[in-house]
């Protein structure tokens, strides 16, 4: 007979990846899409387009904290399905959008959705995962991510060559249908403070905080970085986030678990995860433009060849959450990760050629980067998620992800600012931002040295559990 608790596992690992998968490849697959757009919405410019990419990345950012905090309050199957739910009726809209306005609205729904499947979708597996197989499982869920982040561009480009822009949104659909059809396979959880909403007025405040930085930082280079609207996006919106910050010290059911930082191995995380996210996207964006304007490769063929680092990242990911994970623990994969991307970016930046060098040069780097970036991913989700308790996992999710999107938004302005005014036929622009994500990936080594998986006390709040017969939401 077949083993069910085995089956059971591996359906909510499905659930659980296959929402990570969903959430990160749409912030990378419509990054070609602009120039089909254009030609259904002829009368918007680039600046307008442009918002179709920063719309989802700031909702995304914002709402990652209080998700993840609103999981572990009312329960990770009640938030995975609602966010699930949202983000594939957001697909739909964004694919059938008649004028550009109806697209960003729809997108900036569709990154609220994301926002809530991240940290319900790992509270998922982590719930009803044993303890020992943990570290995998966060394996296979980072794994996830990594390869949604590198395909996207190649997926993306696949499908508007054949079928147009929209199909970049309508593929989510049917994913996202199966997706909330196998969520009655989650059982329910505990909820912490009897289920009680956390603050509304400090979520909006978080959200508001995080989502004005990132838009600050995003627009800082189109805007200028000494214009009054970029000073005042970062003002308000650092003045706003420490607002919500210290309203959640204050009150019983807050819109973020502030104990959280007391664990010293997840205030660390906190700091990988910022200087890993402004790494990783400036890394993977640098290499596809690299190949387009220097190599002169078309962009589908420049998706192509970012692809295998995506295998590689998956490997790594896996296999150093099995192997790595459960002898030597986080800090081994996270180091050990570092240590591979800052010797990667240092040779690129070295040796990087005006003429093509695929086999002797490219396809190695793209092997070892990815190698490192996925033993990274998977190291800090980790050490971030099984250094809180059980009741928290969520919430510690949704914070360590708000900080590796504010830093892929600190990566990409970064990138955008070394870019103005560059010739981009030439290999200079590219070694500088090869040179960034090497000092970015260096300093999250050094932060990574310091962790270790050593459980947080328990919450205080009580925590009233749900019966475990009961399979409604």
């Amino acid at each position: 007979m077949p083993d069910t608790r085995k089956t059971g596992y591996a359906t909510i690992a499905v659930l659980a990846s296959g929402a990570m998968f969903l959430a990160i490849l749409d912030s990378t697959i419509t990054n070609l899409a602009i120039a089909d757009m254009r030609e259904t919405f002829p009368r918007a410019s680039i600046a307008d387009f442009s918002w179709v990419i920063t719309l989802y990345a700031i909702f995304f950012a914002a709402l990652l904290a209080p998700a993840g905090r609103l999981a572990d309050a009312i329960g990770r199957r009640a938030l995975y399905s609602v966010g699930v739910g949202v983000f594939t009726v957001a697909s739909l809209l964004c694919a059938v959008a008649p004028y550009l306005p109806v697209l960003l609205v729809a997108r900036a729904v569709q990154g609220a959705g994301a926002a809530a499947m991240i940290p319900a979708s790992l509270a998922v597996i982590l719930f009803d995962t044993p303890p020992a197989r943990r570290v995998a499982a966060i394996g296979l869920w980072s794994a996830a991510g990594s390869i949604a982040a590198a395909v996207g561009p190649s997926l993306g480009g696949v499908l508007i060559d054949a079928a147009g822009w929209r199909t970049v949104f309508l593929i989510n659909v049917p994913l996202g249908i199966a997706l909330m059809i196998g969520a009655r396979a989650v059982r329910r959880s505990g909820t912490l403070a009897g289920g009680r909403v956390p603050d509304v007025m400090g979520a909006l405040a978080l959200a508001a905080g995080v989502g004005g930085m990132v838009l600050g930082v995003t627009q800082g280079t189109d805007w200028g970085w000494d214009a009054p609207r970029t000073l005042g996006s970062l003002a308000a919106g650092a003045a706003v986030l420490a607002y919500g910050v210290l309203r959640a010290r204050t009150r019983q059911v807050a819109a973020i678990d502030t104990t959280l930082w007391r664990s010293r191995t997840f205030s660390l995380a906190n700091v990988v995860s910022l200087c890993f996210g402004a790494t990783l996207y400036a890394w993977l964006l640098c290499g596809v433009l690299y190949l387009v304007n220097v190599w002169r490769y078309s962009e589908l063929k420049a998706g192509f060849l970012v692809s295998p680092g995506a295998v590689f990242a998956a490997l790594a990911a896996v296999g150093a959450g099995r192997v790595l994970g459960e002898r030597a623990g986080p800090r081994a994969m996270v180091v050990g990760g570092c240590v591979l991307i800052v010797g990667c970016g240092a040779w690129l930046a070295a040796a990087l050629p005006a003429e093509p060098r695929v086999l002797d040069l490219w396809v190695p780097a793209t092997v070892v980067s990815g190698f490192g970036m996925g033993a990274v991913s998977a190291g800090v989700s980790t050490a971030a998620a099984l250094s809180v308790a059980p009741e928290q996992f969520a919430g510690a999710t949704g914070l360590n992800m708000a900080a590796r999107q504010v830093g892929a938004a600190l990566g990409i302005a970064v990138l955008a600012s070394l870019f103005s005014g560059a010739d981009l036929s030439t290999t200079t622009p590219y070694v500088h931002v090869l040179l960034f994500c090497t000092l970015a990936s260096a300093a999250a080594g050094i932060a990574g040295l310091g962790l270790s998986l050593k459980p947080a006390p328990r919450p205080k709040a009580r925590v009233t559990s749900a019966p475990a017969a009961e399979t409604g939401i």
